[in-house]
Formats: structure tokens, C-alpha cells, sequence
């Protein structure tokens, strides 16, 4: 939790406290710009007027690949009707059309949409319009849409358990296409395609060319990525990045598309010879939701309207027409990515990305996974049982700070002569840097530091960004129930935790003391602060207010305590001097500005 000086505290004005603050709103204020360019940097531009109609764009080689030798036909091979095969193990469930020898629901038994369903993966709509998963995409549209139509042979027909190994195959004379689905215990299925033409392969690449079934706001579409990783060095291209039809040539690690917590990535068996293509849509959609969703800020309201949405896929292959390649379609878990290994040696780690602070995000969620899978086996009370943890952590740097406040203002007097002897020159003089200078300069013989006050709150600004970030990103947190609170990664309905953080917020204010500070800074902080982060949580994760409002009832308490230290007394001494000697000043026609008295 960030810890701001008090604005409630009577004091001169000046003083180091007063750099500590602007410090502070400085880095708060910079981080706050920061992740709304990050925010907006990603969302997606507008559509064109004419979007194509299918994947058409060509890629700098011939798609079509080996020597031209001549024509070789094959016995027709089609199936006279449409049939349906499921596979299923514990973890999914996945259902199959010979009609194209693509799959129409990828069910994951785990997971639930926002109608309490078991969550579709195959998203309905847009699958309808430019193709389903594992279906075949190439460079000409007429093949493409050829083979996507084609009635296929399946080995097997019904249901299977996976273990499982299930075959399609389909020929009419000229053009053949044979593929194979291998199922295992985990998220991760291998696939198998050749497609020839004549006898020769030519270039098909297995897709997933579409969204995900979890999209139902305008924000879950713009959260959506392409995920690659070529020779270690791992990329996350936004959607205005992702053009259509372009390709890309190994060594290719994996290639997959993503949204905000589910993810559909391609292994491939060779990565040096993979090929992939990135593919981009645009789709107009009734009654979606502009609105709050799982967390995210709502930017425009909650009502329902029309809307063009972008898609984003990918299909991956083998320049030598034959793909063969591992496929991981599940939930972006930090424990799943973790276990799944690419031909590399590599995990799938990578694919999620915490943004600006990740190596902080990353290691925040290490901890909270951690407390709730040894402590507490709910998430609402890990979260409040790790925001404790921390705070006692942090509890050192707390008497720190209050210490470097206590040597400041023991030395403040002098400082204070020292500015009187410059006359307390505007920044933009000359004399000012000087004064700086000589004010330094005593403050390093008397072994204090400038920014001794304000290093908690550098220290915890980051913690809460990270958490700020990362409470959007975990999908362990899709949906855990806390009291109240149905979905910690979504806003509070009934908005209690933000009103709750007004009045935190501000007690934390009454109860920090802070002499010296400027009292209209201190005025500005009282109400400012609390206000300011009640704003922050009320149309963002709840999980994010409940961490913020532990962590001000912690903070709240221990400063209690600590005002009755020695250090705490010392400090209200010379507070009650400072108000003495400032009321004095009043008392003789010199009033140097109102003040809201804390309770000590």
C-alpha cells in the first residue's frame, strides 16, 4: 500500500517533507500515465471500410512447393454425410465435423461463461464467418474454401476418451488432404496434415483463425494477441499489430493466439522449418457489451450496442507441406504453462505476459498462489492473508521513514536560516541552486537523506501497479467468489470496497504525522488521496480493493502504534512547537494558512 505523508498535521511550510511528496505524486501520477498509454496503445484502431472476405494475401515464396512433375491423380475419397466426433478427457471436451475436419466446440470442463455454462472456446459467431479451429488455410481462396466445405472420412465416429487417435481423409482426385488428432490427459493435443495437390504438397497451415468463446465486451476483444517465441526471444503483437496474411518463417518455438486468460498455441514438431501466418479480421457484432467486464475499467458505459470487433488468429505449418505440431488450447495458468515444454525445451511461461511490471506482477502471484495453496484455500482470504504478509515485510522501511522524518525535522531550523539567508529564491533563480547546493551540503554532515521519507513509498508505489496489473491477468482469479464478491477479477457491484477505501484512505492521512509540510499540500492530500483511490477501484477488480483497503487498515493500526514510540512522541512535540510558534504568527497578523488537525 502506498504511505502519504499526512495532510491533517500543522507545520511550516517548505521542508524536505515537501520534496518527499512531490517525489511521490510525481512517480505515482508518471506510473498512472504510463499504464493508460500501455492501455491505449493496444486498443484497437478502426476498421477499414471494405474488410476482405478471406484470408487471400500471398506470402513471399510460392505456396506451392517441390518441382512440377505431372499430374498424379488420386481415387476420389468424400463422405456422403455430416457426422460429429467427441473426444474428451477430464480437462476438455472436444467435438469435431467431418465438414471440413474442423472442430466446433472445444469445451473446457473446468471453467464456466458468464451464464454459469461450461466454457465454449469455439467462438459461434465468428468461426461461422472466417473459419473453425484446425481448419486449413492457404494462399488461394478457392482451395481454402474448397477443403473447408469438403465432407471428410473420419476414422471414428461418436465418442472417444483420450486417450485417442482420430483421422480424417478426404481426396477428389486432385487435391488430397489427410489429417490426424492425437489426445492425451492435458491440454495439449498433436496434430498432423498433408495436403497435396497433383502429388505435391502444397503449403496448408493448420489455424485457429478466429477469437475465443470468453469474448463478450468490447474490451475482452481488444485484450486479444499473437504470441511468439523464435530462438528464445519471445513477442506478444498487439491486434493493430497483426497484419493479415503475413507469414512467418522459423525457427518458430510456438506461435498462438491469445486473449486475456485462455490461449490456443502451436508447438511445432521442427521449429526451424515452421512456417506460420497471422491472420486479422473484422466483425460486426448486436447488443455487445461496451462495458465493465472482469476487471476492466469501463471506458464506455454499461449500455448494450452494435459494434465492429477485430479478430485476431494464426495457422502454423512446415515449409515442406507437411505440419506436424503440438497444440495447447486451455487456460493462461501459470502452473499449466509451466508444465507444457516446446521441441525446444522450452515452457510456455512466456504466454503470460504482465505487462510493464511484470517481473513484479510475476512474483506477486508466485505469492498469493502460494498462501493459497498452503494457507488459505480461498482466494479472497489469500489475498488478504498475503497483503498482511507484506505489509510486516514492509514494517521496517515504515519506522525507517519515520525516523528520516524525525532527523528532518530536528534539523529543520537550521535549514530554515539557510533559505532566510537566500531569501527563499523562485526555483528559476540562480541563487536557488546554490541554496540547494548549501542545503544538501548540511544535511549530508548531519547523516540525513532528502529522500530517507519517501523510500516506502517508491518501494510500494510499484507493489500496487504490479498488483494493479496482474489481477486482470491471472485466470486463477476468473471468477473466485469472496463474500459479496462473485468474481474478484471484476468490479465490486454494490461498490462497498471503494467506499470503504474513501475512508481508509483518509484515516491514513489523519493518523501519519507529517510537521512541516506545506498546508496546502496538506489540505490538497486530504481530500485528493482518498478520493483518488476511490476512483482507482470503482469499476476495477475487487480483488485490487481488497488488497488496497487490508493494506490501509494495517497501515492504520501500526502507525497507531507507533505514535506512541518514542519516535512518535518526539515527533508531536515538535509538532505542537511548530502549531505553538505558528499560532503566535497568526496572533501578530501574520497567518500563514489554515490547517486540519490530526488526532494523536
Amino acid at each position: 500500500m502506498p504511505e502519504f505523508k499526512n495532510p491533517n498535521q500543522a507545520g511550516g511550510a517548505g521542508g524536505q517533507d515537501t520534496r518527499s511528496f512531490l517525489v511521490m505524486i510525481i512517480v505515482m501520477f508518471g506510473a498512472i500515465a504510463g499504464l493508460t498509454w500501455w492501455n491505449s496503445k493496444h486498443a484497437p484502431p478502426p476498421p477499414p471500410d471494405n474488410p476482405p472476405a478471406a484470408v487471400s494475401h500471398a506470402p513471399a515464396a510460392a505456396p506451392t512447393l517441390g518441382a512440377t512433375t505431372s499430374p498424379v491423380a488420386a481415387p476420389v475419397l468424400k463422405a456422403e454425410a455430416e457426422t460429429t466426433t467427441t473426444v474428451e478427457n477430464e480437462l476438455y471436451q472436444v467435438t469435431f465435423s467431418n465438414h471440413g475436419a474442423q472442430v466446433i466446440h472445444w469445451i473446457l470442463k473446468n471453467y464456466k461463461d458468464t451464464e454459469g455454462h461450461p466454457l465454449d472456446l469455439v467462438h459461434a459467431d465468428a468461426s461461422k464467418q472466417f473459419g473453425y479451429p484446425l481448419s486449413l488455410y492457404t494462399y488461394d481462396d478457392k482451395i481454402t474454401a474448397g477443403l473447408a466445405d469438403a465432407l471428410y472420412v473420419p476414422s471414428a465416429t461418436g465418442s472417444l476418451q483420450a486417450p485417442a487417435s482420430l483421422s480424417f481423409a478426404y481426396s477428389n482426385g486432385n487435391i488430397t488432404v489427410h489429417k490426424t488428432f492425437t489426445f492425451g490427459a492435458d491440454y495439449v493435443i498433436h496434430a498432423d496434415a498433408i495436403v497435396t495437390r497433383d502429388g505435391q504438397p502444397i503449403r496448408a497451415l493448420l489455424t485457429w483463425p478466429t477469437a475465443f468463446g470468453d469474448m463478450d465486451n468490447l474490451l475482452a476483444y481488444s485484450s486479444a494477441w499473437v504470441d511468439t517465441s523464435a530462438n528464445g526471444k519471445d513477442n506478444h503483437d498487439a491486434i493493430k499489430s497483426v497484419i493479415n496474411g503475413a507469414t512467418l518463417n522459423g525457427p518458430l518455438d510456438f506461435v498462438g493466439v491469445s486473449d486475456q486468460y485462455f490461449a490456443a498455441i502451436f508447438m511445432p514438431d521442427n521449429p526451424a522449418d515452421a512456417t506460420a501466418a497471422t491472420i486479422h479480421r473484422d466483425m460486426k457484432l448486436q447488443n455487445l457489451a461496451h462495458g465493465a467486464a472482469r476487471g476492466m475499467p469501463s471506458l464506455f458505459g454499461s449500455s448494450k450496442t452494435d459494434a465492429t470487433v477485430q479478430l485476431i488468429g494464426t495457422g502454423v505449418g512446415n515449409v515442406s507441406g507437411h505440419n506436424s505440431a503440438r497444440l495447447f488450447v486451455g487456460p493462461k495458468a501459470v502452473k499449466v504453462l509451466k508444465e507444457i515444454k516446446t521441441a525446444n525445451g522450452q515452457n510456455l511461461g512466456p504466454v503470460l505476459d504482465f505487462g510493464f511490471f511484470g517481473p513484479i506482477g510475476k512474483y506477486l502471484f508466485v505469492g498469493l498462489q502460494w498462501v493459497h495453496t498452503h494457507i488459505a484455500s480461498n482466494w479472497g482470504w489469500a489475498i488478504v492473508i498475503f497483503t498482511v504478509f507484506i505489509n510486516l515485510i514492509l514494517l521496517p522501511l515504515r519506522v525507517q521513514s519515520m525516523r528520516s522524518a524525525l532527523k528532518m525535522q530536528r534539523i529543520q531550523p537550521e535549514v530554515d536560516k539557510i533559505k532566510a539567508k537566500y531569501k527563499n529564491p523562485k526555483p528559476t533563480d540562480p541563487k536557488a541552486a546554490e541554496m540547494n547546493a548549501e542545503v544538501m551540503a548540511y544535511q549530508k554532515t548531519q547523516g540525513v537523506s532528502m529522500f530517507g521519507g519517501c523510500v516506502p513509498s517508491l518501494v510500494q508505489l510499484p507493489l500496487l501497479f504490479a498488483f494493479f496489473t496482474m489481477m486482470t491477468k491471472v485466470v486463477e482469479l476468473r471468477q473466485a467468489h469472496w463474500y459479496w464478491l462473485h468474481d474478484l477479477s471484476q468490479a465490486d457491484p454494490y461498490h462497498i470496497l471503494p467506499i470503504l477505501m474513501v475512508i481508509t484512505s483518509f484515516l491514513v492521512q489523519y493518523y501519519t504525522p507529517s510537521p512541516g509540510v506545506d498546508p496546502q499540500q496538506q489540505k490538497m492530500m486530504a481530500f485528493m488521496m482518498p478520493a483518488f483511490s476511490g476512483w482507482m477501484t470503482w469499476n476495477y477488480a475487487s480483488g485490487l480493493a481488497l488488497y488496497w483497503n487490508v493494506g490501509n487498515l494495517i497501515m492504520i493500526i501500526q502507525q497507531t502504534v507507533m505514535n506512541y514510540t518514542s519516535l512518535g512522541r518526539e515527533m508531536r512535540k515538535i509538532q505542537h512547537e511548530r502549531a505553538a510558534r505558528k499560532a503566535a504568527a497568526i496572533s501578530t497578523g501574520k497567518p500563514s494558512g489554515p490547517t486540519i488537525q490530526g488526532r494523536r
